[in-house]
């Protein structure tokens, strides 16, 4: 064996870990389709997109029913500020951002600020979990059919798990972050969006 083949592992699990803390997908190959199914693992590199009003797509019109079997319509949300967060489990960066995610649906709650999660991957079990385990006070779409994914591609790209999209009061997509969230960031975005006339 080559003295460079020691480097050459440590290299590419270095490589390895650094894509995990990324931004992930459950399985091996490409992401979600432009039609929103998915075909595997994408990293997201925490690239922020933002759009002026007038640019913006949308409204977002996503339904669903969360993990304890309660309706959801983003449609009844117009005029709050919504963040929405694509997510699963066993996702390092989803469980990296998830603290931050917390503190910020406690701190703008009073501002008009809603969060909702999106998880296409795990069930009942695995997401209650997870929720338990890091004390998520807002409710997440249990996608398991991946209509809330679809519904979101006509109008942003959901390129990433975790991708995190903030919409502006009427329902139009604001900013779209692929790959983990620093909350700085997020609490910098609903900030701007926030302080938009209403």
């Amino acid at each position: 064996m080559s003295a460079t083949a020691p480097r050459r592992r440590l290299a590419a699990a270095a490589l390895l870990a650094a894509v995990a803390l990324v931004g992930c997908s459950p399985s091996v190959s490409g992401g979600w389709t432009e039609g929103g199914a998915q075909t595997g693992y994408v990293s997201g590199d925490s690239s922020v997109t933002t759009w002026e009003v007038g640019q913006r797509t949308g409204p977002v019109g996503l339904v669903g029913t969360d993990y304890d079997g309660e309706p959801v319509d983003v449609t009844q949300w117009r005029g709050d500020v919504v963040v929405l967060n694509t997510w699963y489990a066993a996702c390092p960066p989803c469980r990296a951002e998830a603290p931050d995610l917390v503190s910020i649906s406690h701190e703008f709650a009073d501002d008009g600020v809603r969060l909702l999660g999106v998880n296409s991957t795990d069930d009942v079990g695995a997401a209650k979990a997870f929720e338990r385990t890091f004390e998520v006070p807002y409710p997440s779409v249990h996608d398991d059919d991946g209509a809330a994914v679809a519904s979101l591609q006509g109008v942003v790209p959901i390129q990433a798990v975790p991708t995190t999209v903030v919409l502006d009061r009427q329902g139009h997509v604001y900013a779209r972050v692929l790959g983990l969230v620093e909350g700085s960031t997020l609490r910098a975005l609903i900030g701007d969006v926030l302080a938009e006339d209403p």
